[in-house]
């Protein structure tokens, strides 16, 4: 009996110490992560167009200006942009392009001589005198637009919420005026004709212009603001001009 009784508590120690060495040896249960996910950004313009269409004004244009200033003025723009995301967040990115941009300022009864030889540029109202029916002053730059633009939604741009922070910088390649038909102080036809002159000695040959837009897909508000004067020093009222209006671009 002795020997029975010490055999059958050897074994239950044996099954005691099994259960305790099972437990210290088993290995602790690990969760698997989740890997963060890949924004998939193969549908996303790397290049696009970017246009703008435009409501055109000059800031701190006398009465005298103010006064025969008429009809839509208006600009237009157009871009080839790049857009580069940050690898840290694609929601953000860098626009950085290349294009033209104009701008057109309707008067009436009105004449800007451009081509004047004084050293002020002459702004003739034409209340009693011969005027054109349609009279405007064109300007057109070759600008290179930076913009911090950022999207909602990197992977659907097209269905994303937009903003844009930047500048653009320009360098004037045209300044023209240019009347259509000719009228006499009782706004009788003259002449059904045109007449366009050129000259940019009065215009300041640097543009620069801060730029804000903000939209959802394709479609944009925005609006832009000269930094520097129209005019150059010392020939004419120290004008700054500024655009609103709509654009239409991919970022």
């Amino acid at each position: 009996m002795k020997i029975l009784f010490m055999l059958l508590a050897c074994f239950s120690l044996s099954a005691v110490f099994a259960q305790q060495d099972s437990v210290i040896l088993t290995p602790p249960q690990v969760t698997p992560t989740t890997p963060a996910k890949k924004l998939d950004l193969s549908n996303r313009p790397g290049d696009h167009l970017m246009i703008q269409v435009s409501s055109d004004h000059w800031t701190g244009m006398p009465d005298s200006i103010a006064s025969h200033q008429e009809g839509f003025s208006r600009g237009l723009n157009m871009y080839i942009m790049t857009n580069r995301p940050f690898k840290s967040d694609p929601r953000f990115s860098v626009g950085v392009g290349i294009g033209v941009g104009s701008s057109n300022i309707f008067f009436k009864r009105y004449n800007v001589d451009i081509k004047s030889a004084a050293g002020n540029l002459p702004f003739v109202a034409l209340d009693s005198s011969d005027h054109f029916k349609k009279y405007k002053v064109s300007t057109s730059y070759l600008e290179v637009p930076l913009e911090l633009r950022f999207t909602t939604k990197p992977e659907t741009p097209a269905k994303s919420l937009k903003l844009a922070l930047g500048a653009k910088v320009g360098t004037l390649i045209n300044a023209h005026t240019k009347g259509k038909t000719l009228q006499n102080k009782n706004n009788q036809t003259i002449n059904s004709y045109i007449e366009k002159e050129n000259s940019k000695k009065f215009f300041n040959s640097t543009r620069l212009m801060g730029t804000a837009r903000f939209g959802y897909g394709v479609f944009s508000l925005f609006g832009s603001y000269q930094l520097i004067n129209i005019l150059k020093d010392g020939t004419g009222p120290a004008m700054k001009a500024y655009q609103i209006g709509i654009t239409i671009s991919g970022l």
